[in-house]
């Protein structure tokens, strides 16, 4: 069994919404990378638990590429935007897209996720309405305004 298939179970029990599963070589190691979120977000204590719970499960299910580092983690406050799901989710919210160049002339986007359904998404970028279907999405992710979130921890 592949390891998306093994920890699914164990953090969709959790109450938790799995993001992305990566098995990867990085800097000569093997990295087991798994991203969970929930509504709200994830804190410290739950991440430790997840992965816990996690490394229980490949353990004993013999999940055993040989030697590999399980690193489980938030997707972050600007997170990447991948599914349907995710896009409906951050309506509302400011988001940059990279996108391939057809049909768009510009190939980068930022501003308000207006809406989100099963083709594409519609942003308002600098107050033009701009559509993009999926398969022209290159990348997506939130964007923080940060001068915003610091004036507003100060208070």
């Amino acid at each position: 069994m592949d390891a998306e298939t093994l920890v699914r179970p164990v953090i969709e029990r959790a109450g938790l919404e799995l993001v992305e599963v990566v098995f990867r070589r990085e800097s000569g190691r093997k990295v087991l990378r798994v991203i969970v979120d929930r509504d709200g977000g994830v804190d410290v204590d739950a991440i430790a638990e997840i992965a816990e719970q996690v490394s229980r499960r490949l353990d004993l299910e013999g999940f055993a590429p040989g030697p590999y580092e399980l690193e489980v983690s938030s997707p972050g406050i600007e997170r990447a935007l991948r599914r349907p799901d995710e896009f409906r989710r951050h309506v509302g919210r400011t988001i940059r897209v990279k996108t391939s160049a057809e049909p768009h002339e510009r190939r980068t986007f930022t501003g308000e996720l207006i809406e989100a359904d099963d083709d594409g998404i519609d942003i308002d970028a600098a107050g033009d309405r701009v559509r993009v279907a999926y398969p022209h999405i290159v990348s997506a992710r939130t964007v923080v305004d940060w001068d915003a979130e610091l004036k507003g921890s100060t208070r």
